[in-house]
């Protein structure tokens, strides 16, 4: 147990009214609830309870997804993990614990962190391995104006300086809580969209960057409210302009070594990372359900778009769903990107699943195919097939009918997990499939 006369004083230091306990449910939101400082005893080790159906409950609505399995009857707790405790740069006087689930002394079930732990410990387990990892966000900042429409901060192109200019007093401020945070900002640049951005931050342990994903998300949206603005994941907004995509990097360890690069051939890849890559192309078109899992993703994931809407995979390949980046001196290459992620997902979910197509992979000798040089696109449909290339899902829809028929990832989910999961999708879809795209965006604009 926490000692709690550390916590106090910690918290006194802070400044701290409230405590944020968050967790990110299964509609993909980022939700929290919060007590005062002065009730710290009370919430110490147990946290604050919740209704076990809030993780049947869908993006667009406070309601329960039908056939989730749950209901009004059952309590879960918010289990705070005190190393997670950081005060709220953007928020004075409130800090944020990042939270597990827990029934009674048990991780529930149905606890999204507490599965990505279980595919942390499997991967470790099993192959000996640990994975770093980092999420590369990409994000609008727009105003609103009083009839409600949106419009992006600034109007210039892909790494325009000017739109450094414009917008440097809250990409700076970003950064600096992020910093104070203990969240290594690395790189940061003015994206192809008008008022989009990109802040790449350091890769770190899987559970620390599917932490500080749900961190930069608040970060970002707290300091952009700050300064008059609105700040959006949300993967497509405009119908004429580029998308938000999130990929995923990660990089394979085995005592201390990255074992990613074959040691015997400068530029290639291990066979484990040629394997590891093969079961996250094999499984796919069932992952996309958990990383790419709002109706809204597929209107990115288009050809010719650099989203990754091609099962393939390449060296320096922005048109394959695996992109390999080289360095230009040794060692190369030292990790991998998935492209076919976006912010709409839940990290614990979208990162554990990967790991259990990877680990699939290595357990079955997967081989992803021949790495191509070229646009997918370009290539004629004999071509593809030949390549074992193939168009991923265009829908959500597609996608769940993917992940439902999946027994590895199902069972990497257990029951409940993916019973509850799959309901929720299934409502989104019934409900917002066949919505226009201003309508759409006008829902779901501040849900990611």
């Amino acid at each position: 147990m926490t000692d709690s006369n550390s916590l106090a004083t910690r918290l006194a230091q802070y400044n701290t009214r409230f405590v944020r306990l968050l967790w990110c449910d299964n509609g993909n939101v980022i939700r929290g609830k919060a007590f005062h400082r002065q009730f710290l005893d009370e919430h110490r080790d147990w946290g604050i309870g919740i209704s076990m159906a809030q993780q049947a409950v869908p993006v667009m609505l406070d309601g329960v997804a039908a056939d989730s399995g749950l209901g009004p009857v059952g309590e879960a707790w918010l289990v705070p993990d005190w190393e997670t405790l950081t005060p709220l740069p953007y928020a004075p006087g409130h800090a944020r614990v990042m939270a597990d689930m827990q029934l009674g002394e048990q991780p529930w079930s149905l606890c999204p962190r507490c599965f990505l732990k279980r595919m942390l410990a499997r991967l470790e387990q099993e192959a000996g391995l640990r994975v770093m990892a980092a999420f590369e966000p990409e994000f609008y900042l727009l105003r609103l104006d009083e009839s409600g429409s949106i419009y992006p901060a600034d109007r210039t192109p892909f790494a325009a300086t000017l739109g450094m200019d414009l917008n440097q007093a809250v990409i700076d401020d970003i950064t600096d809580a992020l910093i104070a945070q203990g969240i290594l900002v690395e790189r940061y640049y003015p994206e192809s969209g008008p008022g989009q951005h990109e802040i790449a931050v350091r890769y770190g342990d899987a559970l620390r960057a599917a932490d500080s994903q749900i961190a930069l998300r608040e970060t970002v949206r707290g300091v952009a409210l700050r300064h008059g603005l609105r700040a959006s994941f949300l993967p497509k907004i405009f119908a004429d302009q580029a998308g938000s995509g999130c990929h995923l990097h990660l990089s394979l360890w085995r005592e201390g070594i990255n074992v990613l690069p074959d040691p015997g051939r400068a530029g290639t890849l291990s066979a484990i990372a040629l394997h590891f890559i093969g079961g996250i192309l094999h499984h796919l078109p069932a992952l996309m359900a958990l990383t790419t899992p709002s109706t809204n993703s597929y209107r990115r994931l288009q050809p010719q778009s650099w989203s990754g809407a091609f099962r393939a995979w390449g060296m320096d390949n922005r048109e394959a769903a695996v992109r390999v980046p080289s360095n230009p001196q040794p060692p190369s290459p030292t990790h991998f990107e998935l492209k076919t992620v976006d912010a709409s997902a839940n990290p614990y979910l979208a990162l554990g699943a990967v790991i259990a197509a990877g680990l699939d992979g290595l357990q079955q000798r997967r081989e992803p195919g021949d790495p191509i040089a070229v646009d997918p696109a370009t290539l004629t449909e004999a071509e593809r097939q030949a390549r074992q290339i193939d168009r991923l899902p265009a829908t959500l829809g597609a996608a769940i009918a993917h992940l439902s028929q999946s027994a590895v990832l199902l069972n990497a989910l257990g029951a409940d997990l993916a019973q509850a999961f799959l309901a929720v999708r299934r409502a989104e879809w019934s409900a917002l499939g066949n919505l226009e795209l201003e309508e759409e965006v006008r829902l779901l604009l501040e849900r990611y």
